[in-house]
């Protein structure tokens, strides 16, 4: 069965390359995977370009692990040497928009719910999630369907991370800064009229400050300034200076918090974005960890944002391909990651120990 899912997963993942995914813009390839479904008799709901499905023998007794990925893709970069939406394979590797990030990861874990989809024996029930705009982190992706799954226990979040267990990932806090200034004639003005210059200590402070609390498995927050932009002419002092802020959130801060010290050592105007782009983690003794373990995979902290950033649970980011390539021109992902993804999937959910799973989860 697992050498014919393989297959069946490859020739899935090279449909979708050749369908255009954009954030917001993923009808087709969800025509594509509903597909997937129809095709095996296998039940399941559509939320917008959501898919959602549910393990044949759903038990409400049982805890339940969530298996999600998403379908949508960036837009492809100027750097391409190959058409990004022709799925072409040379030396094992299999190119395309989408193929890396994150659609080995989405049929590898189709492929792994389709192949438990019948059994009764498992020690959670499986939910499945096809999702939606994760890259634009829009509105009508997982986080919409999440009052429709019901209580997830864990889950496990598909992204490319060579089948290592990424046991944590940092937050995302995007914050919007303006310092302001009085404007006037270049040739008069006195420098505190100036939002520029008003801005500079600010600058100073975003570069060199170090948040205190430093996570085991994330590190350090790291704040970095991405943007700035002032003035429209040159004989005209600024009234206003407008800047971005990107942090990256480590497991010892909500985002909350961190958004309250910046505001307390800026003197410039704040405003968050959003706050619910959170870090997330799963405990190394957590009975889906320790299945990973006994498979000898790495564990590590992840640096990159998923779909964790939405769940309340604990989860585990995991998949085929590998991270750096994502977004990359000529996008790829090797047809042996594919399938070594597949296996592993299958063996660390039939690796869970029923005991071990009551015991840590009630």
């Amino acid at each position: 069965m697992k050498t014919a899912l393989k297959k069946q997963a490859t020739a899935l993942l090279k449909r979708l390359i050749g369908t255009q995914s954009f954030s917001g813009e993923e009808g087709a390839t969800s025509q594509l995977i509903q597909q997937w479904f129809i095709d095996r008799n296998m039940e399941f709901e559509v939320q917008q370009h959501n898919i959602i499905a549910r393990g044949k023998h759903f038990d409400p007794n049982k805890q339940t692990l969530l298996l999600n990925s998403h379908h949508d893709t960036v837009h492809p970069n100027k750097g391409y040497t190959r058409n990004p939406f022709s799925p072409e394979v040379e030396d094992g590797k299999l190119y395309g928009l989408g193929s890396n990030d994150a659609g080995g990861c989405l049929v590898s874990l189709l492929a792994t719910f389709t192949y438990f989809y019948d059994r009764k024996d498992l020690a959670y029930n499986l939910v499945f999630v096809a999702s939606a705009e994760e890259e634009s982190s829009g509105p009508s992706g997982l986080n919409s369907v999440l009052p429709k799954l019901g209580k997830i226990d864990v889950a496990i979040v598909g992204e490319p991370t060579e089948m290592k267990l990424a046991v944590a990932e940092k937050g995302l806090l995007v914050i919007d800064g303006k310092s302001n200034g009085v404007s006037g004639h270049a040739a008069h003005g006195k420098p505190e009229h100036n939002a520029i210059y008003n801005l500079l200590d600010d600058l100073q402070w975003i570069k060199n400050y170090e948040f205190p609390k430093e996570s085991d498995t994330l590190g350090k927050v790291k704040m970095t300034l991405t943007q700035i932009e002032a003035g429209r002419q040159h004989n005209v002092i600024p009234v206003s200076c407008h800047f971005v802020v990107d942090v990256r959130v480590n497991d010892c801060y909500s985002n909350q918090e961190v958004f309250e010290i910046i505001q307390k050592n800026v003197k410039s105007e704040v405003k968050a974005r959003s706050f619910r782009m959170n870090s997330s983690s799963i405990p190394m003794d957590h009975p889906l960890v320790q299945s990973g373990l006994r498979l000898h995979r790495e564990h590590y902290g992840s640096p990159t944002l998923s779909d964790q950033a939405v769940l309340s649970c604990p989860s585990l980011k995991m998949g085929p391909g590998d991270s750096l390539r994502s977004h990359t021109a000529d996008e790829f992902i090797y047809l042996h990651e594919i399938e070594e993804g597949i296996d592993l999937y299958i063996a660390l959910i039939e690796g869970i120990k029923i005991e071990e799973a009551y015991e840590t989860l009630g």
